[in-house]
C-alpha cells in the first residue's frame, strides 16, 4: 500500500497549489494533497477533511527518521502548520507557495505554487514525522 501512494505522490506532482485546494482538477495545498494520497489508498475515509495539525494528531506511530510514506511536518510548539508526503527517506512532495492569496491557475504561476519534490533536510527543521501506515 506504500508503494501504491508513493506512485499517487508522484502523479501529482506539478500540479497547482491552490489555497484550501483537494483535488487533481482544482489543485492543493498541503494538507489536501497528502489527503488525497491517503484517500486514494484507503488510510483515510471518503469523507473528511482535516488540517496539518489535526493530520499529525490523527497517527500515533511517530518514527525517529523519515521514510517513504511519512508524513513531515512544519510548525511551532502549539500546532502543525505545514505537511508534505515523504517519497523516500531523503525527499517529500508537497504542495506550497503563495499561501491564502493563491486561488487560481494565474496565481500559481505568478508566485510559482506548485506541487514540488524537495529535499527533508536543509530547508527549516522539521518538527514531527508520522508513519499512516504502521
Amino acid at each position: 500500500m506504500k508503494d501504491l501512494a508513493v506512485k499517487i505522490a508522484w502523479k501529482l506532482y506539478g500540479l497547482q497549489y491552490t489555497w484550501g485546494g483537494d483535488d487533481p482538477m482544482a489543485g492543493f495545498d498541503c494538507s489536501g494533497l497528502c489527503i488525497e494520497i491517503l484517500k486514494s489508498v484507503g488510510i483515510l475515509p471518503r469523507d473528511g477533511d482535516w488540517t496539518a495539525n489535526s493530520l499529525h494528531e490523527l497517527f500515533k506511530n511517530k518514527p525517529d527518521h523519515p521514510s517513504a510514506g511519512c508524513l513531515v511536518f512544519w510548525g511551532n510548539k502549539r500546532r502543525m502548520t505545514h505537511v508534505e508526503f515523504c517519497i523516500d527517506e531523503l525527499h517529500t512532495i508537497g504542495a506550497s507557495g503563495g499561501g491564502n492569496r493563491n486561488l487560481t491557475q494565474e496565481d500559481a504561476i505568478r508566485t510559482n505554487a506548485y506541487v514540488k519534490v524537495r529535499p527533508i533536510i536543509g530547508r527549516i527543521e522539521y518538527k514531527a514525522i508520522v508513519n499512516p501506515f504502521d
